[in-house]
């Protein structure tokens, strides 16, 4: 045992210095990729000793493209942090769900990418919806034991991380703490563990996170934090157990875990999209500013596009089978549209924009709207006059505006004010009809004159 180990007491009372010394245990043994993840992993393993507080458990996952990543050590160093580790590789669903029951252990399941690779996925089905469900709070699955085949309900709520090669399935990863792991750089520099040397050091922190949340329970259950702008829904739900954590905690916490919050949530979005996801970006893409497009102009856009898999998917160029089945997801559908003077099967723009706003992040346009100036009052802005009364506004020069907005009905000109005494003022007399008509004796406001005929009338009001 090192003299670091042997002479280090950590103090109950204070969250913030007893997440700061779990903290610097964690960073001893893993090159975290950033100091974001580290806050992440350090805020998860406190809030493994408050699952029962909260109403969902965040599933931490730790993934990277290679081995070699630290991802199995920081299961390692969590197994000495968290309330009755189970570090398990391959486990059934039959064990794991009866374990749960059992005991409602910390979950830390390793080499998942071989539990949920492209081989084996469709035979873990059942050990997906166990893990998706088993973040929520009350959560249960059926099943008949015994040699009567009784309906026993099994509690499944628990605590759980995972760590493995690529991503997990969808489902898993939209209620994870996504931190992707990374080999070490040459400079990066850690100590080499040793269990049966820090692990002392390792449940003694353990049994004062413990101490400390377990005298913080009702106040981590009753918590609301707030949380960053733009982290809502499912992201949310993913942190809040977090930040409430670090709200309890104090001291530079709650903005550290704000910070890892928008960070992390960040890199979890930034995965591999589906591939109706995919499609419908490059679709976006391909339509531009274009309203309707046919559906051979649309496949043979795709498939120019660099890096995309339309050219080559499963073997063979994407089809207007395949394009239609893919959008038929998103309740998108082909019809008719002319382009070109050519009526052809095809898509239209309005029909997409549905899907867009809904799977695809922001347009740039969407994304950074330009703050409009502050607007100045000024007088005299009446058309053709500049001394009427009354205001309007302006912006600075340079100041992108919108467009004008076409005016709904036209300027009438002024009817001619009637006297007192009740005389018609005096009307010029126009000038003879270009069309031969003679003009009646009545005033006609319109064309400023007597009655003209109806070819002059309607050229004074255009």
């Amino acid at each position: 045992m090192s003299a670091v180990d042997a002479a280090w007491v950590p103090d109950p009372t204070n969250g913030a210095e007893l997440l700061d010394d779990v903290e610097s245990f964690l960073a001893r043994f893993v090159a975290f990729p950033s100091e974001a993840a580290l806050v992440a992993v350090t805020l998860w393993a406190a809030h493994a000793h408050a699952v029962t507080a909260f109403e969902s458990s965040p599933r931490l996952a730790l993934l990277s493209p290679e081995p070699g990543s630290g991802k199995t050590r920081t299961l390692e160093v969590l197994e000495l942090l968290t309330p009755k580790p189970m570090h398990v590789l391959n486990a059934s669903v039959a064990v794991t769900f009866r374990a749960v029951d059992k005991n409602q252990p910390t979950l830390l399941m390793d080499e998942v990418d071989a539990v949920f690779g492209k081989r084996s996925k469709d035979e873990n089905e059942e050990l997906r919806g166990l893990l998706n469900a088993g973040h929520r709070r009350g959560a249960q699955v059926p099943r008949c034991v015994g040699p009567n085949h009784e309906l026993k309900l099994f509690n499944v709520y628990a605590a759980c991380a995972l760590a493995g090669l690529g991503d997990l399935p969808d489902t898993l990863m939209s209620r994870s703490i996504v931190v992707r792991m990374r080999r070490r750089a040459p400079g990066e520099k850690v100590q080499p563990y040793r269990q049966r040397v820090h692990e002392r050091a390792g449940h003694e922190l353990g049994a004062q996170l413990a101490e400390w949340v377990g005298a913080h329970a009702d106040d981590l259950g009753n918590a609301w934090p707030v949380l960053p702008a733009g982290v809502e829904d499912r992201p949310a739900d993913v942190w809040e157990p977090l930040l409430a954590i670090a709200d309890a905690a104090g001291g530079h916490w709650p903005d550290r875990a704000r910070t890892a919050c928008v960070e992390l949530v960040k890199v979890a979005a930034s995965g591999e999209a589906s591939l109706g996801v995919r499609l419908l970006g490059d679709l976006r893409t391909v339509f531009g500013e274009v309203d309707a497009l046919h559906t051979e102009t649309i496949l043979a856009e795709l498939h120019k596009l660099d890096e995309a898999p339309w050219g080559d998917l499963r073997g063979k160029p994407m089809n207007a089978r395949t394009l239609a089945r893919l959008l038929a997801s998103y309740e998108v559908s082909s019809v008719k549209v002319k382009v070109e003077g050519r009526s052809l099967q095809g898509y239209r723009r309005e029909h997409l924009y549905d899907a867009w706003t809904r799977y695809l992040t922001q347009t740039p346009e969407q994304a950074e709207p330009v703050e409009p100036a502050e607007p100045v009052q000024v007088s005299g802005l009446l058309s053709g006059s500049g001394q009427g009364k009354g205001s309007g506004t302006r912006t600075e020069p340079g100041t992108p505006t919108e467009p004008p907005t076409p005016p709904l009905t036209c300027d009438v000109p002024q009817v001619p004010e009637v006297p007192a005494n009740g005389e018609a003022e005096s009307v010029p007399e126009p000038s003879d009809c270009r069309h031969g008509v003679e003009h009646g004796d009545q005033p006609d406001p319109f064309v400023g004159g007597r009655l003209s005929c109806t070819e002059c009338r309607a050229e004074a009001m255009a």
